[in-house]
């Protein structure tokens, strides 16, 4: 028959952390005690004795019966404790080899926390005058204050026995206060007090993370480690003195500092941070041991334009509040614990202030608190400050080293100290203000980082770069087309005539010359024409639906437009001077055949793109001459182009990632090949099979994936020198294969706003470092500057996701006929002392990497990558409102598996309308461009809002239960779109 236990339950703190410690043994309380003097070891083992006597906490053991997850708290009668001395002498003084001694106790004590004596207590002997007694409990039973009171009734204890006398005082035993503060939690006054907790948003904690967290790989990891710093007595006096003059304590101090911190840092406005408190706020637990300790959550939110002093009242009163309803709070209140998991709920960043306790003394004998570890329970990131005997405060910053990096930890840490000197400096200025860098973090962001500026460049103009290459390889071929070839001297020649006829139609600097040709040696013919004529080229492609060729010719005024006469149909107006390169040549053939002259200079036009316009229209990015030879000028050395034989063209002259593979082998001697539009990809994989020593293949991540589909191992080695990948996202994925098959061919992770001509920063991928996620985009090129800023355009520390700003030669002129929006996306350079310098405004979220290079992590705004091409929602979701059926309608981009996007547009219907899926896709082809028509329709009878009466895109990321097939109308019922609406916000 078995044993009948008899157990107390557990606290409700006790509760909450077996429930989070379940696989982990870090959760322990070590006590170093210092003991200094002629020791009689023979009478501390009596004290100790006494001690666990009188204390039933330690004699604590867990039993678990079975089928319960919660176990009890069981008694041992009494424990012995046998003190055999470890003598170490003054081969280990040093603190660092004391504090791997105790480390090396404590990792001893965690492994064998399954043995039915929990209390373990070792003395280690350095001299006959110096002694440390370590004692380990698990934190089950004992908290911080738990091991100062254990420290006084130790010495109390050993002077008793010295002197012979009896100490009668009988303490409160933690299984009687557990057994009050159940009770106390299921009382009718603490049923209404429980409110106030019940009315904090527990569930912003999952959103907070700072950036450079790892994800972890098991939900239940946990590995605290600790980053130090210390405050020094000079700078002590002064964060009193401003307490003092704000009338508020200097842990609130402490406290607000911190918050502004993690402020800055997740960009959360709406932070919950972990406050310690020591749960005995009754006189009589004072003196008690065990786990009363718990960090109550602070429910704050900062605003950036609250000053130093708002925050630091707003903290004061908060913390006023959490602590006197301390009595009611309970993780049970946010945790609904179930069957089948046991995970429990924590906060990720804490708080805590304590200061250490005055020494003990008996019979010349000092007890002191040499060091203490508690930890009761979990973090990702913990800042505790300890106020010394010797007016200093140690700050400890602890970290779950699964999450973080220590040089990351450390870096927040000084940045803390400089936030804290700001503070103190500033302290009227509004949080958003206050500075976070060190003078050395802030020069290595701003100035080390960027230190691209070299040699003037050689050339003003692009076509005076080739014109000179002409004169070196005359007899090279330039380009080729299926069976047509042109040599440099051929191609030359045939650009100088239409240049020459161009100019007799007025083109001259800064006018805008349209082109609208098919792939062939005529395209190639018409951009070089114009740019010699001193014109600016503004590609339409052949393809683009009728309403777009329409914008782009009126929006741009264009005065000349370059076509063939098969394609006039959709271009002719009455305004605008049509060439047809193809009939007319007989004409231009007429004209000079040497290289014409202009008054271009590297600030005019080169050419002129449409990219998607976030309100319904494509706007037109004005390049200079001086960004293009900027480009080139890198891209044709770093790439060393003149190594390989050329390149192919596969993508549309539209796409300003064309340019890379089109005009670098013109300025260096190499062949340019030209790729037939009508067989898209298998065009390029046919051609790369046959290719060999290839300068370089510039191509979308989405193209390369179907690359590789195409093309078998033995087609792949050695086709070209070198991959440049860009357009959209890189992940590691889109990769792997090339580098498995192809080592020696040269990945590049080339990113580039159209605004920024073509590439201004780039990642070569090293073999095998990424196996998963995104690759970063690396560092500036030649000449440019990369800034990542905040909202109020401040630097943002290392690992902090900011604003990607752009500076430098390569920088657009701005945005035809759209004076706001330039002004908007276009701002003055803070960080140059040149007038007129600017800065580009992306739009695209990034961050430093400890390397120095950029990751880049998403947008600020619904614009998006499609295939490479850029996106804006805005453009789809105008044209689908113009159909008479749709009532409203949003757009949005899913992503079922990494890389694989899909836009997706949720319609809402005029009452009594229909709308097939056929009928609006036509609809749309004739207005949008083919890769922004969306590839599946979801028509609702109401879309989701916010309260704010916005739609809910995050509601609309509907689970594949209910999503319907590709091409498929769908309707789905009002309570269907709550059903699933419901069932979206439980999973996010």
């Amino acid at each position: 028959m078995q044993e009948k236990i008899q157990g107390f339950p557990l606290s409700p703190q006790q509760k909450h952390l077996w429930l989070l410690q379940q696989g982990s043994n870090v959760y322990i309380s070590q006590c170093a005690i210092l003991i200094e003097g002629d020791l009689k070891v023979e009478t501390l083992q009596e004290a100790l004795h006494k001690v666990i006597a009188r204390n039933e906490i330690l004699r604590t053991t867990f039993y678990r019966p079975h089928g319960l997850k919660i176990p009890i708290q069981v008694i041992e009668t009494n424990i012995s404790i046998f003190l055999t001395e470890k003598i170490l002498g003054d081969k280990c003084s040093q603190e660092t080899e004391i504090e791997a001694l105790l480390g090396e106790i404590r990792e001893q004590y965690a492994n064998n926390l399954q043995e039915k004596q929990l209390l373990r207590v070792e003395l280690i002997k350095f001299s006959s005058e110096k002694y440390i007694l370590v004692v380990n409990l698990p934190s089950l039973c004992a908290d911080s204050i738990t091991l100062k009171n254990l420290v006084n009734e130790i010495s109390l204890y050993y002077t008793a026995y010295l002197q012979n006398t009896e100490l009668n005082e009988e303490p409160l035993q933690y299984a009687d206060i557990a057994t009050w503060q159940n009770e106390l939690l299921e009382a009718e006054e603490t049923k209404i007090r429980k409110k106030y907790w019940e009315q904090i948003d527990v569930s912003a904690l999952d959103s907070l993370k700072l950036p450079f967290e790892n994800c972890l790989s098991e939900k239940s990891e946990f590995e605290p480690q600790l980053v130090q710093l210390v405050i020094s007595s000079n700078l002590l006096s002064k964060i009193e003195e401003t307490a003092q003059k704000n009338q508020i304590s200097i842990d609130i101090f402490f406290l607000t500092c911190w918050q502004i911190l993690l402020w800055h840092l997740t960009g959360k406005s709406h932070l919950i941070i972990g406050v310690g408190c020591d749960g005995r706020n009754y006189e009589e637990l004072k003196a008690a041991l065990g786990l009363f300790a718990k960090f109550l959550p602070l429910a704050c939110n900062l605003q950036a334009n609250y000053t130093f002093s708002d925050t630091l009242i707003q903290a004061n009163n908060l913390v006023s509040e959490i602590l006197e309803w301390q009595d009611s709070f309970n993780w049970d209140t946010f945790n609904k614990i179930n069957t089948d998991n046991i995970e429990q709920s924590f906060f990720p960043f804490c708080f805590s202030f304590g200061e250490t306790v005055t020494n003990n003394y008996s019979d010349n004998i000092k007890f002191s608190i040499y060091q203490h570890c508690v930890c009761f329970d979990r973090f990702k990131l913990k800042l505790s400050c300890v106020r010394t005997q010797n007016d200093l405060v140690k700050l400890e910053f602890y970290y779950n080293a699964k999450l973080f990096q220590k040089e990351d930890i450390q870096r927040l840490a000084n940045q803390w100290q400089t936030l804290l000197i700001s503070i103190l400096d500033n302290p009227s200025k509004e949080i958003s203000q206050l500075n976070l860098l060190s003078e050395q973090e802030r020069e290595q962001l701003l100035v080390t980082f960027n230190n691209t500026k070299t040699y003037e460049l050689q050339y003003k103009c692009i076509y005076h770069w080739f014109e000179q290459q002409c004169d070196r390889t005359p007899d090279n071929v330039a380009v080729v087309y299926e069976n047509q070839k042109l040599t440099y001297q051929e191609l030359n020649t045939r650009a100088n005539q239409l240049a020459h006829y161009l100019q007799q139609l007025g083109v001259k600097p800064d006018v805008i010359v349209g082109i609208c040709v098919e792939r062939s040696p005529l395209m190639l013919i018409g951009i070089l024409g114009i740019l010699k004529a001193g014109g600016a080229y503004v590609p339409i492609e052949p393809s683009y639906p009728l309403e777009r060729k329409d914008f782009i010719l009126n929006d741009s005024q264009m005065s000349v437009l370059l076509t063939q006469q098969h394609l006039i149909a959709d271009l002719e107006r009455k305004e605008i001077q049509v060439i047809c390169i193809d009939n007319d040549w007989q004409v231009i053939n007429q004209q000079k055949i040497e290289n014409p002259t202009t008054t271009t200079t590297e600030l005019n036009l080169a050419y002129v793109i449409y990219t998607s316009g976030s309100t319904g229209k494509p706007k037109g990015t004005l390049i200079p001459h001086q960004g293009l030879v900027n480009y080139l000028s890198w891209c044709t050395k770093t790439y060393a182009v003149e190594q390989g034989v050329g390149t192919l063209v596969h993508s549309p002259l539209g796409f300003d990632l064309t340019i890379t593979s089109l005009l670098s082998p013109l300025l260096v001697g190499r062949t340019v090949e030209l790729l037939s539009e009508e067989q898209g990809i298998e065009s390029l994989s046919q051609a790369l099979a046959k290719s060999s020593n290839l300068s370089l293949v510039k191509i979308t991540p989405a193209h390369l994936d179907l690359l590789k589909q195409q093309l078998s191992k033995e087609e792949v080695a050695n086709k070209t020198r070198a991959f440049i990948i860009g357009g959209e996202n890189l992940l590691a994925e889109s990769i792997t294969f090339w580098q498995d098959v192809a080592p020696d061919t040269i990945l590049v992770n080339e990113y580039g706003p159209t605004e920024t001509v073509v590439g201004c920063c780039i990642y070569q991928v090293p073999i095998g470092k990424h196996a998963s996620g995104s690759i970063p985009i690396g560092k500036p090129i030649t000449n440019t500057q990369l800034y990542i800023l905040d909202q109020y355009l401040q630097p943002v520390p290392m690992g902090v996701t900011g604003e990607l700003h752009i500076g430098g030669l390569g920088l657009a002129r701005g945005y035809l006929n759209q004076p706001e929006l330039t002004a908007l996306k276009f701002i003055p350079n803070p960080f140059s002392r040149k007038e007129g310098d600017r800065l580009y405004k992306t739009g695209d979220l990034v961050r430093h990497l400890s390397t120095g290079d950029i990751e880049y992590i998403g947008r600020i705004d619904n614009q998006v990558k499609i295939r490479g091409f850029r996106v804006e929602l805005g453009e789809i979701e105008a044209a689908i409102n113009q159909h008479p059926s749709v009532s409203a309608c949003v757009v949005i981009v899913r992503e079922d598996k990494p890389g694989s996007q899909t836009l997706i547009a949720y319609i809402t219907l005029h009452p009594e309308q229909t709308l097939t899926i056929s009928k609006l896709r036509r609809f749309l082809q004739n207005k949008l461009l083919d890769h922004m028509v969306p590839t599946v329709f979801m028509i609702l009878e109401a879309l989701p809002l916010t309260s704010n009466g916005k739609v809910d895109r995050q509601a609309l990321l509907i689970p594949d239960t209910v999503r319907p097939e590709l091409e498929v109308a769908y309707v789905m019922p009002q309570t269907e779109v709550e059903n699933a609406i419901a069932s979206v916000w439980q999973k996010l």
